[in-house]
């Protein structure tokens, strides 16, 4: 069972930041919960190196303050796609530079492999299974609570060692590094209110002028929800906005008529405020509706990329890789339609990028040789 420090304190957090900053690498891990709250709620932050494990209770510290252990060390993490949205969030910066052992399993044939099983695989060892449901805002945390967070940091160090040399031994170290470097500097999505609509549940239903007040009424409740901290679900419900957007009420009494909308969700003035909605939603001009990108290639290429894209699972069973680190369809439309995207860089584009071109040109044609597609 791993050995750790409880920091719920300035005073004991500086030290720690002092040492963390001082130490080429170590790992990070993030507990928090979004199902409530508009802005993901950060209950826990997890840190582990040479001198040991701290579980840090952002609660009662100062987290911001952690970014000074953040310039100069490599982080690793494990999935780290919505760690780096927190500390986005909550710390308002990212390391400079990350290794996500989950992406740099990828290059080793795993895909998408959980913490778990890169810990079984490569270090022999057998993680203490965690309640999925646990309430980490809880204070105080259980025992349990605190050996599982724990757990999810204690061997992040040894397992980026072991990664590390596995990699180095296929020559895919600076593949595993660049892509690395691709996550971290993936910027956030913004939410913009007028297309959120895109994802109401049966928004494909709506035509003309409900779609304009679809967009309207969503924009509302966006913006209602960010100003609350509240889930947009739990300010109006979607099978409320389609029943407004389909019926358009013009009172309280007509609102309250349709499905899914109850007297919670019009107190304290928001019956008003979706009423002026509607009534924005209905003035809409026509160029001012934002629809949602068809993300559909053009048609010609359709055969192309399909032709393509299995190709790119023969190459990864070839080279032994997880195939969407390889390309995604994403990948393949980007390069052949706007000749841009991660196939026209670094290992990508002398991987794959470069014979996929030579293929759609022409200079090259894909053969069926008994089990196996290869391009020549």
């Amino acid at each position: 069972m791993a050995t750790f420090d409880w920091i719920d304190s300035d005073a004991d957090l500086v030290p720690l930041i002092e040492k963390l900053a001082a130490t080429p690498a170590w790992a990070l891990d993030t507990e928090f919960h979004r199902e409530k709250t508009y802005t993901p709620r950060l209950a826990l932050v997890q840190v582990a190196s040479p001198h040991g494990i701290s579980l840090i209770d952002p609660f009662r510290v100062d987290i911001t303050r952690i970014r000074a252990a953040f310039d100069d060390a490599v982080v690793i993490l494990h999935a780290a796609d919505q760690d780096l949205e927190i500390l986005d969030i909550h710390v308002g910066s990212r390391p400079a530079r990350i290794f996500d052992t989950q992406v740099a399993a990828g290059f080793l044939g795993m895909e998408s492999p959980s913490l778990a099983n890169l810990v079984g695989r490569f270090l022999g060892l057998q993680l203490p299974k965690g309640d999925r449901l646990t309430d980490w805002t809880a204070r105080p945390l259980t025992g349990d609570q605190l050996i599982y967070a724990a757990s999810d940091v204690e061997h992040l160090v040894p397992l980026h060692e072991v990664l590390t040399e596995r990699l180095q031994a296929e020559k895919r170290l600076q593949w595993a590094f660049d892509e690395c470097d691709h996550l971290l500097g993936r910027e956030r999505p913004v939410r913009v209110p007028e297309e959120t609509w895109w994802r109401l549940k049966g928004s494909r239903s709506l035509r003309g002028r409900a779609q304009s007040i679809a967009q309207a009424v969503c924009a509302w409740r966006e913006r209602e929800a960010e100003s609350l901290d509240l889930q947009p679900r739990m300010v109006l419900s979607d099978l409320a906005i389609l029943a407004i957007a389909q019926n358009p009420p013009s009172d309280r009494a007509g609102l309250l008529a349709l499905r899914g909308v109850d007297g919670r969700h019009l107190r304290k003035g928001a019956d008003r405020r979706i009423l002026a909605a509607i009534e924005q939603g209905k003035a809409l001009p026509a160029d001012a509706l934002r629809q949602p990108p068809s993300g559909e290639p053009e048609g010609r290429l359709k055969p192309v990329i399909a032709t393509v894209m299995g190709w790119i699972s023969q190459r990864a069973v070839d080279l032994d890789l997880n195939p969407s680190l390889l390309a995604t369809r994403t990948d393949v439309r980007d390069l052949l339609q706007y000749g841009n995207g991660r196939l026209t860089d670094g290992w990508r584009e002398e991987v794959v990028g470069r014979p996929i071109l030579r293929f759609a040109a022409g200079d090259a044609h894909l053969a069926v040789e008994r089990d196996r597609v290869r391009l020549v």
